[in-house]
């Protein structure tokens, strides 16, 4: 099936009733706006009714009106600046409440990351960090806090982790370069793309490593180099990316990884619980209460 939403309305334009065109002509002309505006809103706009942008998105293929508008949502999302991000989001919340708005915009991502994540490539990138003679991480910018939380477990569970978080390019290469086809590299981005995240990627493949992604959907840049795809779903509060169902995945990861590890994990946390007791490391609720006493 053809899948981007121009490509459909091309080749299908000559099979549109009057109505139907109007509202193609104004989605090729402003997607920006149109992805954002309720089938009743799109029709008002055009001068069509309701029910006729309804089965306009069910002509294209969509099933039903919120499948296109995700698409263009989707054609949009690495497009977008700081400052239209903005605009947007101040269209799309108005004057409901922000907090209720934003978090039950998080869980209708975590319910949709569930649905479209492969638990075939992810089983098959549990083995390979598993397995691997050294783990790379990648995260720039608003994925350099993920990517940071995910090395944190990951450094305690093995000893040959290396995060990168650089937006040096040769920094980059000098993290890398001596990938070999018995690593793997873990590459995290969503919106608006890294840059440096695609060339890191391109260079594990040419060097035979596993390479994981973690984005938002097999439109990603990500996708072409890789071998395992993760798919979590993000989106923008404002110029705030949301990296909710990011953040869950990864910590399905490392449980998925502590659990394949069991054994040699418990091992090595029985050693580190001994050193962070020795060093004071956690502050002892029982013993404050004491002071606090004077006892």
């Amino acid at each position: 099936m053809i899948t981007h939403l121009l490509t459909r309305i091309d080749l299908m334009m000559n099979s549109f009733s009057k109505g139907q065109k109007r509202i193609a002509h104004y989605i090729e002309e402003h997607y920006d706006k149109a992805a954002f505006m309720t089938a009743s809103k799109l029709g008002e706009t055009v001068g069509v009714s309701e029910s006729t942008v309804v089965r306009f998105a069910t002509e294209l293929g969509y099933d039903g009106y919120p499948k296109l508008q995700k698409a263009m949502q989707e054609m949009i999302r690495n497009k977008l600046t700081s400052v239209q991000r903005i605009e947007v989001t101040s269209a799309r919340i108005g004057s409901a409440n922000v907090l209720d708005s934003v978090l039950l915009q998080d869980i209708d991502k975590i319910h949709r990351t569930i649905e479209e994540t492969s638990h075939e490539d992810f089983n098959r990138a549990v083995d390979e960090i598993c397995r691997a003679k050294r783990i790379y991480i990648f995260g720039v910018r608003s994925t350099a806090a993920i990517a940071g939380f995910l090395a944190y477990y990951f450094q305690l569970i093995f000893d040959n982790v290396t995060v990168i978080n650089t937006t040096s390019l040769t920094t980059m290469y000098e993290h890398i370069f001596r990938m070999s086809s018995d690593d793997i590299i873990i590459g995290i981005s969503f919106p608006r793309y890294s840059a440096m995240a695609v060339e890191a990627m391109n260079f594990a493949r040419s060097r035979g490593a596993h390479a994981i992604a973690i984005t938002d959907s097999m439109a990603s840049p990500l996708v072409a180099s890789a071998d395992s795809i993760l798919i979590a779903r993000s989106d923008m509060a404002s110029i705030v990316d949301s990296l909710v169902a990011p953040l869950s995945l990864i910590n399905a990861l490392i449980v998925a990884t502590v659990l394949k590890k069991k054994d040699e994990v418990s091992e090595t946390f029985r050693s580190l619980e001994q050193l962070w007791n020795r060093e004071g490391v956690y502050a002892n609720h029982d013993e404050d209460k004491k002071d606090k006493n004077g006892q």
